[in-house]
Formats: structure tokens, sequence, C-alpha cells
């Protein structure tokens, strides 16, 4: 498919996206790429926010909280 380009762009045809909801564009050695993301991207942005949700499974209730000290032993 070829499609002109205007002063704001190229419009994508919605069947071409399938039923993405968001997708990245980045250029990849000159050429433009389209690609759906990921749910799970989408429900976690930064995957460093869930490491402390749970961090140990010795009942300690705290832990996610007070790690630090669990792990000096102050």
């Amino acid at each position: 498919m070829k499609v002109k380009v205007g002063e704001k762009g190229v419009t994508v045809p919605r069947q071409m996206l399938g039923d993405a909801e968001e997708v990245e564009i980045r250029d990849e050695n000159g050429r433009v790429v389209i690609e759906p993301v990921r749910k799970a991207e989408k429900e976690e942005e930064d995957p460093i926010v869930g490491l402390g949700q749970d961090p140990v499974s010795c009942g300690a209730e705290d832990a996610s909280v007070n790690h630090d000290q669990y792990l000096s032993g102050e």
C-alpha cells in the first residue's frame, strides 16, 4: 500500500492494526516500525514497580516496606 505523506504525516488504516489499542512507532535504521503495545506493558508501565510487591515468602507482612532492615538484621 502506498499513501501520500501530508503535512501531519500519514494515516494507517485501522484494519492493519488489528485489535491494538495503542502502538509504538520507532525508526529502525531508516525504516518506520509500527508495533502494537502488549497489554502487560500497558498495565505495568515500569516493571521495576512490581519488584517489591511480594519480596519474601516467610510471612512477614511488612517485608516490602522494611526489607532493608530484614536484610541488614538491624
